[in-house]
C-alpha cells in the first residue's frame, strides 16, 4: 500500500530514544494493554453470572489502539465503536472503574462520567458541557464524542469533527475561539469493525471525506468476522482497503492515504500511525489504517459463543496470533523484557483490575444494600399497624433476601405494599408514600433527565422580543423575508455557517440564501454533494465543536434518509450522556404542499415520535419562520425548522428587527376566536383552515383556530386544553397520514391537557389519505385536506351537535 515519506515525529522515535527510555515505553503500553483483556474476561464473567446485564469488550484489538493512543493528542477527537476500551484507557480518557462502573450501570456520572449508567459498557464519552451549559475547553483536553451502539451509525459524525478542524484552520474569523481548536491542527480519529464498513453510511462518510479533504483518520479493525458473518459475505474481494484503492491520492487529485498493517505487530502498527497521523494533521489529508489479522478472543458479546461458527483451523490460528501473546513473544526475543518479569506484570495486572472491579461494584451495592434495608424497615413499620401484616412482611423479607437488588426492587416492593393497604389510613402508609414520593423524583433525575440540555442557554430561555414593524413596512416575498433574517445572523456571529444541496452557489432552491455566498464566502454557505446522511452528521460534529450549523435538508421527504444519524446520535446525545455532551444543530428543511409523491411529504408522526431530543417547529409563513430561527440560533439545543414549500412566494411583511424578533417555542397562538369548534393546525394546513373559517362564518359556525407552532414541545400554556373549555369540540387537521401527528397532538390535548374533561363529542381528525399524495393539483386535492374538507369535517361535527340547527349537507 502507498506510505507517507513524511519523517516521523511522534515522542516513539526510536531515534531520540535511548534503550531504557523505549523499554519503559514498551513495558508500560504491555501493562496496559493486558490490564485492559483481564477487564474483557472479568467483565464477561460478571455477566455470565447475571451481576451485569450484557458485555461486549475490546480483546483482541488491544495492541492496535495502543499504538493508536500515541498519535492522539490534546484537541483532538474520537468518533468510535465499542472495541476501544485499550485506546480509552492508554489516553486516559476513560479507567478500569469507569469501564466497570459502566458495566454496573452506576447512574452517577463521577463514577460513570460517559453516560450516567444509562449506556452498555463500552459505550464512551468525555464530558465537554459544564453544569451551566458552558463548554469546557476542548483545545486543552482529549475528546471522545459519545458512542452509539448502531455500528456504522458513528461514521457521518466523525466526518463533522474533521470538518470544523478545517474550518478553523481555514476560516481566520474564528482565530478567537480558542477553547474550540489548536489553529485547526486537530485529528478526528474514527474506528469501525470490518463488517461495518459494509454499511452506506461508511461509503457515504468515506466518500465526503475525500472530498472535503478534512483530518479525518479511519482505523478499520479487521478480524474477519461481523459476529457469525465471514468478510466473504461482506465485503467485495474480503479486503476493504483494497477495493478503495480508487481513493488514493494521485497526481495531485483529492482522495486519501491508505495504509494497512497487521494487528498484533506492535512495532508497525507504531510507525504505521506515526506516519499517517502526521500527515492527516499536517496536511489534511484523510487516511485510512486497515488493521488486518485480527482476533477476537471471547467472541462478538456475551450473547454467544463463536466457537459455534469459527472452524477449528481458525480458532488454533486466533489463538496463536494473539495480538498480546505476539507482543510478548516480541518483548522477550527483544530483550527489553524477560519471561520472569512479565510475569509480576501479569500477576500485578490482573490483582489490580481485580481490585478496581470489587471497587467499582461495591460503590453501587453498598448504597444499593443500604436504601434496601431502609425500604424494609419503612414496610415492616407499615405491617405492624395493619391487617395485612403477613403479607408485608413477606414483602419485606423477599426484599431483604433478594440477589442482587437494585432500585426496581426497592420501588417495586413499595408500591406493592400500598396497593396491600389502599383502604387503610395509618400514619405509618403515609410515610411510605412520602417515600415514594421522594424517591421518584431522585429516579426521573437519575434514569429520565436530560432530554434536552436545561441549561441557562435553553432557547426555552431566550427572551421573547416582538416583531416590530413601521407604518410603511415594505411587503415581500416570503423567501426575502428569510434572507434578510439570515443575512442578519451572519453579520452578527461568525460561528454560523450554513450548508446543502444547492445552498450556496444559487443560494438554495427557494432562494431563502440568495447572494450570501457572495457576501460571507464559500467556507460560511456551502454546497455539498447529494447526501443527506452527512450532510447531519457534518452539522453535528461542528456544533459538538463550538460553531453554530444550520444543516439544509432540500426536501422534508429525504430527510429519511438521515434518520439514523437523527434519531440514534443527535436525539438521544444530551440524554446517553446525561446532559454531558451536546449538539445544538438546526436543521432547515421544506415539505408540505407542493407536487408529487416525494415532493410534497408531510412525514410529522415519524419524525415527532423518533426525534424527541429535537425542538420540531412548524412555522405557518417565513416571518414565523424567521422568528423560529431567531430564538433557536441564541439557544443551545438542537431542533428543525420545517418550512412551508408553498409560502416562499405569498407576502409578508418585512418587520424592522427581522434577526432579533423571537417566537418562543411550545407557545401556541389562537389566530382566530370563536366559540364553537376548537380547530388546531400547523404549518401550509393553517392556510386552507383560515379560508375555511370565513365560509364557515357566513353559515354561523365560529371556530376557534390555534397554532402551536412547535409540535414539540407542544403548547406548553395549555392553549388548545382552555379553548375546549369554551367550545367543547376538538378538530385536528394536519397533512400527515391517518394517526400519525394527529393523533399525537390529540394525545397531547386531550391527555395532556385534560381536554377530555371539556369534551362534549367525540375528538376528531382531519388528514392525508393513506397513501403518499399523487402528483398535480387534482392529486393534490384528493388526498390531502381541502378547503371544501374542512367546511364539511366542521359542518358535520355540528349537525351531529345540532341537526335540527345544522341539517346534514349530504
Amino acid at each position: 500500500m502507498p506510505e507517507s515519506t513524511l519523517r516521523a515525529t511522534s515522542k516513539f522515535n526510536t531515534a531520540e530514544l535511548s534503550f531504557d527510555d523505549f523499554k519503559k515505553i514498551v513495558i508500560d503500553d504491555y501493562r496496559i494493554g493486558y490490564e485492559s483483556r483481564q477487564a474483557s474476561l472479568i467483565g464477561r464473567r460478571e455477566v455470565l453470572t447475571g451481576k451485569a446485564k450484557f458485555g461486549i469488550f475490546g480483546d483482541g484489538k488491544e495492541v492496535a489502539q495502543l499504538a493508536m493512543a500515541k498519535a492522539f493528542r490534546a484537541g483532538d477527537w474520537r468518533a468510535g465503536y465499542y472495541r476501544d476500551q485499550t485506546f480509552m484507557f492508554a489516553t486516559g480518557m476513560s479507567n478500569l472503574k469507569e469501564f466497570f462502573a459502566q458495566l454496573y450501570a452506576n447512574p452517577d456520572i463521577e463514577k460513570d462520567p460517559a453516560s450516567g449508567g444509562r449506556q452498555m459498557n463500552c459505550h464512551y464519552a468525555t464530558r465537554f458541557v459544564n453544569p451551566d451549559g458552558s463548554w469546557v475547553n476542548q483545545a486543552e483536553t482529549m475528546n471522545c464524542s459519545s458512542d452509539i451502539s448502531t455500528t456504522g451509525g458513528h461514521m457521518p459524525r466523525l466526518l463533522g469533527l474533521a470538518y470544523a478542524s478545517k474550518l478553523y484552520r481555514q476560516n481566520k474569523e474564528l482565530e478567537y475561539l480558542k477553547q474550540f481548536s489548536v489553529g485547526g491542527n486537530e485529528v478526528a480519529f474514527g474506528t469501525i469493525g470490518n463488517g461495518s464498513t459494509s454499511e452506506g453510511l461508511f461509503f457515504e462518510t468515506f466518500n465526503a471525506a475525500g472530498v472535503l479533504q478534512v483530518p479525518m483518520a479511519i482505523s478499520v479493525w479487521d478480524d474477519a468476522y461481523a459476529i457469525s458473518v465471514p468478510a466473504k459475505l461482506q465485503t467485495t474481494k474480503e479486503d476493504i482497503s483494497e477495493i478503495l484503492k480508487g481513493f488514493q491520492r494521485e497526481n495531485g487529485s483529492n482522495g486519501y492515504e491508505i495504509f494497512k498493517v497487521r494487528g498484533w505487530d506492535y512495532i508497525a502498527l507504531c510507525e504505521t500511525y506515526e506516519r499517517a497521523i502526521t500527515l492527516c494533521r499536517e496536511q489534511h489529508v484523510p487516511v485510512l489504517i486497515h488493521v488486518v489479522e485480527m482476533t477476537q478472543p471471547q467472541g462478538h458479546s456475551t450473547s454467544g459463543s463463536h466457537e459455534r461458527y469459527k472452524s477449528k483451523d481458525r480458532l488454533t490460528w486466533e489463538e496463536e496470533h494473539d495480538c498480546l501473546l505476539k507482543m510478548r513473544e516480541w518483548m522477550i526475543s527483544s530483550a527489553i523484557t524477560t519471561e520472569a518479569e512479565l510475569e509480576i506484570l501479569e500477576t500485578e495486572a490482573k490483582k489490580y483490575v481485580r481490585e478496581c472491579q470489587r471497587e467499582a461494584a461495591a460503590e453501587l451495592s453498598d448504597i444499593i444494600k443500604v436504601e434496601v434495608e431502609e425500604t424494609a424497615r419503612l414496610i415492616d413499620n407499615l405491617a405492624y399497624t395493619v391487617a395485612v401484616k403477613e403479607e408485608l412482611t413477606n414483602i419485606a423479607a423477599e426484599l431483604r433476601s433478594s440477589y442482587d437488588a437494585g432500585r426496581k426492587d426497592t420501588v417495586g416492593s413499595v408500591r406493592k405494599a400500598l396497593r396491600l393497604t389502599v383502604h387503610e389510613t395509618v400514619t405509618e402508609r403515609q410515610v411510605l408514600i412520602d417515600w415514594l414520593k421522594a424517591e421518584t423524583i431522585k429516579n426521573k433525575e437519575r434514569y429520565d433527565s436530560k432530554l434536552f440540555s436545561e441549561t441557562p442557554q435553553s432557547p426555552l430561555n431566550v427572551p421573547v422580543v416582538p416583531a416590530i414593524y413601521s407604518e410603511d413596512a415594505r411587503v415581500l416575498d416570503g423567501r426575502e423575508i428569510l434572507n434578510a433574517c439570515f443575512d442578519s445572523h451572519f453579520e452578527r456571529d461568525k460561528t454560523i455557517v450554513a450548508f446543502g444541496e444547492d445552498v450556496g452557489a444559487i443560494g438554495d432552491v427557494n432562494q431563502g440564501f440568495a447572494g450570501l455566498q457572495s457576501k460571507y464566502g464559500d467556507l460560511r454557505i456551502t454546497d455539498t454533494g447529494i447526501r443527506e446522511t452527512t450532510i447531519i452528521g457534518q452539522g453535528m460534529g461542528l456544533a459538538m465543536r463550538g460553531l453554530r450549523p444550520i444543516a439544509e435538508i432540500q426536501y422534508l421527504d429525504y430527510l429519511i434518509y438521515a434518520m439514523t444519524v437523527l434519531c440514534d446520535d443527535i436525539a438521544s446525545l444530551s440524554y446517553r450522556t446525561k446532559g454531558g455532551q451536546k449538539a445544538p444543530l438546526i436543521i432547515r428543511t421544506r415539505g408540505h404542499r407542493l407536487e408529487g409523491i416525494w415532493h410534497s411529504g408531510s412525514p410529522m408522526g415519524l419524525i415527532v415520535n423518533s426525534m424527541r431530543g429535537f425542538h420540531i417547529c412548524v412555522p405557518r409563513n417565513m416571518t414565523q419562520a424567521a422568528g423560529l430561527y431567531n430564538t433557536l440560533l441564541r439557544g443551545d439545543e438542537p431542533a428543525i425548522v420545517i418550512e412551508s414549500l408553498n409560502g416562499y412566494r405569498l407576502k409578508e411583511k418585512l418587520p424592522e428587527n427581522v434577526g432579533e424578533f423571537t417566537v418562543p417555542l411550545g407557545k401556541a397562538e389562537v389566530l382566530k376566536e370563536g366559540a364553537d369548534i376548537t380547530v388546531v393546525s400547523y404549518g401550509s394546513t393553517l392556510r386552507i383552515v383560515m379560508e375555511a373559517a370565513a365560509e364557515l362564518e357566513k353559515m354561523g359556525i365560529h371556530i376557534e383556530v390555534i397554532d402551536p407552532q412547535t409540535l414539540y414541545p407542544f403548547d406548553i400554556d395549555n392553549v388548545c386544553g382552555t379553548s375546549l373549555k369554551k367550545t367543547s369540540k376538538l378538530l385536528v387537521i394536519d397533512e400527515d397520514v391517518p394517526g400519525a401527528a394527529s393523533a399525537y397532538i390529540v394525545q397531547k390535548i386531550v391527555e395532556t391537557e385534560n381536554g377530555y374533561y371539556s369534551l362534549d363529542a367525540q375528538p376528531r381528525t382531519l388528514t392525508a389519505k393513506e397513501h403518499r399524495p399523487p402528483y398535480g393539483s387534482d392529486g393534490d386535492y384528493f388526498s390531502k385536506p381541502s378547503v371544501d374538507d374542512v367546511i364539511e369535517a366542521v359542518y358535520a361535527m355540528m349537525n351531529e351537535a345540532n341537526p335540527a340547527k345544522y341539517p346534514a349537507i349530504f
